[in-house]
């Protein structure tokens, strides 16, 4: 069973976005804002994180700068899920290492655990 790192401080799409992964099968640890997050990547070390871009105490672009040096935990991929869609939002997400960019505007929460799986799936090969 895969698990999940959902880093989201809107409780609502928190709470929308777990229910969805765990009734898809996944285990869900919870951050409520970037430096927690980066916190809980190295404790828990997920097969994937979703990462929110703005919330309180740390960004989420400065948690994945910060969890791609360090070491133990730089190979976990991170798939950005954010509404911030401008092109330089998007490039610089995918500068700083994240494997994938998702406006939630623009997919369902089923679209949304599909990529994972597809995403999960092309790295166990």
């Amino acid at each position: 069973m895969a698990k999940v790192l959902l880093v989201e401080d809107d409780e609502i799409l928190h709470n929308m976005y777990k229910k969805k992964f765990e009734y898809e099968g996944f285990t869900v640890a919870s951050a409520f804002d970037g430096s927690d997050g980066v916190k809980m990547a190295a404790s828990d070390k997920p097969d994937v994180i979703l990462m929110d871009i703005i919330m309180p105490k740390m960004d989420g672009f400065v948690a994945v700068k910060k969890i791609k040096k360090n070491s133990a935990i730089s190979n976990i991929p991170i798939v950005m899920l954010t509404n911030l869609g401008q092109e330089e939002d998007v490039n610089k997400g995918r500068e700083l290492g994240a494997d994938d960019y998702f406006i939630k505007a623009n997919h369902t929460p089923a679209e949304i655990v599909k990529k994972i799986r597809d995403l999960l799936a092309l790295r166990k090969k």
